[in-house]
């Protein structure tokens, strides 16, 4: 869809709800109310899933009720692409997704998962909560009808599932690799044939040929989905996703309806599901990647070579959008606020970690 005729489209249909909603609001703030959530998950996806499910439940106990959320996973009211226009045009109440799926509404988008060389889950955190990040999250929502929140980590994710190793950057030339986001721009730059598909499908497709290669989260998920049972070659690190965040976004003219004590509710349970979820992966990886080796699976880490081919790709990939004046506004603020924190976490926990390991064995 055209995105002005989009927003025209919404800008209506939100006209219509907001007076409805006007309308309604006393007798929601004093009846139980049933909201629907349209995920970009399937059913049972581990992990992310869990953080959809985990943020409904904590509304409606939280509520007492008065806020139930019901949960429809990808395909069983809309599918995993569709919920963002589910939301924004009234159908559904609140999706729970990964915000890099909407680059082609706004590039913008990307920085509330993750951007190439980006963030890690901490460093987002930080950005997000204290410098700034949520408010431009809510200034680019805004655009489209919405109010969100992070709601989910999944933290440093893997480099992929590969058919053949990677030995230079050449290697990517006209491979047929899963990643969204603007990670999966960048590795068009490299020549890659880059798919977007949902996480339900691409089990199907790395088996099928379909695709040569795929990104997903990391150990742990990954082993979930079974991707060990078709190729044993596995990338531990990637540019793509450093610490990727996860949203649980409301129609705005459906969240403007709650009491203040409803709204300051739903952002408590957004945020305790955001680092339920980070800890809930971060436990988990070490020992799935460990039963992944058991079974044979090569671990490797890309060369130099590579991450160097990843940079410039990155770099480019953000100066074709810097025209746009919000992406230029999000950036710079998540790009200062990055460099910010690195440096001290650099000298603190960076330093701590590495004498630790070294003293420790």
């Amino acid at each position: 869809m055209d995105r002005r005729s989009f927003l025209t489209k919404a800008a209506v249909g939100g006209a219509t709800a907001a007076a409805a909603t006007t309308l309604a609001a006393p007798l929601y703030a004093q009846g139980k109310r049933t909201l629907t959530m349209v995920t970009t998950w399937g059913r049972g996806l581990a992990g992310v899933h869990d953080a959809a499910q985990r943020v409904a439940d904590s509304i409606t106990t939280m509520t007492d009720g008065q806020l139930t959320v019901d949960v429809k996973a990808a395909g069983e009211l809309v599918g995993a692409f569709e919920v963002f226009d589910a939301v924004s045009s009234g159908q559904a109440d609140i999706y729970h997704g990964a915000d890099y799926y909407w680059v082609g509404q706004h590039p913008g988008y990307a920085f509330f998962t993750a951007v190439p060389m980006g963030m890690t889950a901490q460093e987002l955190a930080n950005w997000y909560y204290q410098d700034g990040g949520m408010e431009l999250h809510d200034e680019l929502n805004a655009i489209f009808g919405l109010k969100g929140f992070l709601g989910g980590n999944t933290g440093a994710q893997g480099g992929g599932w590969f058919r053949k190793e990677i030995s230079s950057a050449a290697d990517f030339n006209g491979l047929k690799f899963r990643m969204p986001g603007l990670g999966g721009k960048a590795l068009g730059k490299m020549g890659a044939s880059v798919q977007n598909i949902p996480g339900g499908e691409i089990y199907q497709a790395l088996s099928s040929g379909a695709i040569d290669g795929t990104e997903w989260i990391g150990a742990w998920a990954d082993e979930k989905m079974g991707f060990q049972e078709i190729t044993k070659i596995y990338y531990t690190a990637g540019f793509h996703e450093p610490g990727a965040g996860l949203s649980v976004t409301f129609n705005r003219d459906v969240f403007d309806s709650f009491t203040p004590a409803q709204q300051k509710i739903v952002e408590i349970a957004a945020s305790e599901t955001h680092q339920w979820n980070l800890a809930q992966f971060l436990s988990n990886n070490g020992a799935a990647l460990a039963r992944l080796q058991a079974a044979g699976v090569k671990v490797n880490a890309f060369p130099d070579d590579v991450w160097d081919a990843f940079a410039k790709a990155t770099n480019e990939v953000h100066a074709e959008n810097m025209g746009d004046e919000l992406y230029k506004k999000i950036y710079d603020s998540a790009m200062a606020s990055m460099k910010s924190s690195s440096a001290w976490l650099k000298i603190t926990d960076g330093a701590y970690t590495a004498q630790r390991d070294r003293t420790q064995g």
